[in-house]
This record gives structure tokens, C-alpha cells and sequence, in this order.
């Protein structure tokens, strides 16, 4: 069963675990697209996407009119997206903002950060704050203002900072330390707004429970 947060006639919060997909092609997969309709005893649709190892909060409208409202939203920036992420070393500044210029190369199946402007190439930037350090790790708090394809992996392993677990872009084997901990949304053509948070779970994230626990708090300050 998946973890249900909140909602309403129009939106639903649950946990995506680590290891499923978001979506998948018909009849091809289970995904959290299925797993969530199975579960609601009806039909959800999807407005965003967590790469498959990511665990966490991600938000599936009820209605096809919610779909198209928050989908607008999420495409002109209005949706915040807040994750946790444990890195291999540590930040030189405690807080900051990355921008570089990502190419994805669909057929590696990777994104890199690349020096110029071409077909391909996306502007992507994030914003980061440090919150502790354990054991040659750091646990960071990052806001999207971009969505591109591997965007936080692939902006922090260029700093030779891989996230912890992440194999493809140098940070080993293993569950990945990146979590979707926040969405919040000020409301958009009849969608109320929204908060909505959760922590993760695991033995990879216990160096870190204290800094979590401080950031975010038991219960839901969501509607």
C-alpha cells in the first residue's frame, strides 16, 4: 500500500518509494501511476515525475481539469520542489545557487553540464543550503527553479560532489540519497494551495535524523 498524506476532491499527496517508477508505458510495468489507481479505485493522472531511485512526496491530480490546472502550474514554475540530498564531500559555501547549461544525451541515458549554447541545451538552476555533515557527507536543502532530467545529480557530481548512492554519476552503488521532502503550490484556477512535506526513511538518512527532523516536522502543514 502506498503512503497516502492528504488530499482533496482534486489532488492526492502520496510517497513514491524508492525503486518504482513514476509511470510506465501500458501494460509494461508497475508504476506509481498504477499502483495509486489499484489502490483509489479509480483514475489519477500524473503532473510530474521522480527519477526511479528518488523516494518521496509527489502530488496526482483526480480530475482531468486538476491535471491540466497543476501541470500549467508546474511547467510556469509555480510549484516548489524541495528535496534532501546527501552528497560525497561538502559545499565551500554553506548556501548557494548552481546554473549551468545541461545537454541529455537520450541514447546515454545521462545529462551533462556542457560550456555553450546548442540544439539540446537547457538552462537549469537550483538553490542550496547546507544542514549538517556526518561521516564525509553532507546533507543539503535544495529548491528547483528548473526540472531538467538529472538536474541535481548531474549539477553537483560536476563539483565533484556525486550524490551518495547515485552509480551513474559517480557516487557508487546503492540506495541513492536524494528525497523528494516538499511540495508547495500558492493555488492555481481552483486548486487550493498546498504545503505539503515528509522525511525520509532508512538507514542512509540516520547520520542525518536530527538536521531532518529540525527542517521537517512530524505532520502535514498542507491546505
Amino acid at each position: 500500500m502506498l503512503s497516502i498524506l492528504t488530499g482533496d476532491s482534486s489532488l492526492i499527496f502520496c510517497i513514491k518509494p524508492p525503486g518504482v517508477l513514476s509511470q510506465a508505458a501500458p501494460g509494461r510495468e508497475e508504476s506509481m501511476l498504477t499502483l495509486l489507481q489499484a489502490q483509489l479505485s479509480g483514475p489519477v493522472w500524473p503532473v510530474h515525475r521522480l527519477d526511479r531511485g528518488v523516494g518521496g512526496v509527489m502530488v496526482f491530480a483526480r480530475t482531468q481539469p486538476a491535471a491540466a490546472a497543476l501541470s500549467q502550474a508546474v511547467a510556469q514554475h509555480l510549484v516548489q520542489k524541495e528535496y534532501l540530498a546527501i552528497l560525497r564531500g561538502r559545499p565551500e559555501q554553506e548556501e548557494g545557487e548552481l546554473r549551468d547549461l545541461l545537454y541529455k544525451d537520450s541514447a546515454r541515458g545521462k545529462s551533462f553540464v556542457v560550456s555553450r549554447m546548442r540544439k539540446g541545451v537547457k538552462e537549469a538552476s537550483l538553490s542550496y543550503r547546507l544542514l549538517a555533515e556526518a561521516e564525509g557527507r553532507s546533507l543539503v536543502l535544495i529548491r528547483l527553479h528548473t526540472g531538467r532530467s538529472h538536474q541535481i545529480r548531474v549539477q553537483f557530481a560536476s563539483r565533484g560532489m556525486p550524490l551518495i548512492g547515485d552509480g551513474k554519476y559517480g557516487g557508487g552503488s546503492g540506495e541513492i540519497g536524494l528525497w523528494s521532502c516538499r511540495l508547495t503550490c500558492p493555488g492555481y484556477r481552483g486548486i487550493r494551495p498546498f504545503r505539503v512535506s515528509a522525511a525520509p526513511e532508512g538507514s542512509l538518512w540516520i547520520p542525518f535524523r536530527q538536521a531532518i527532523a529540525e527542517e521537517i516536522p512530524e505532520g502535514n502543514d498542507s491546505f
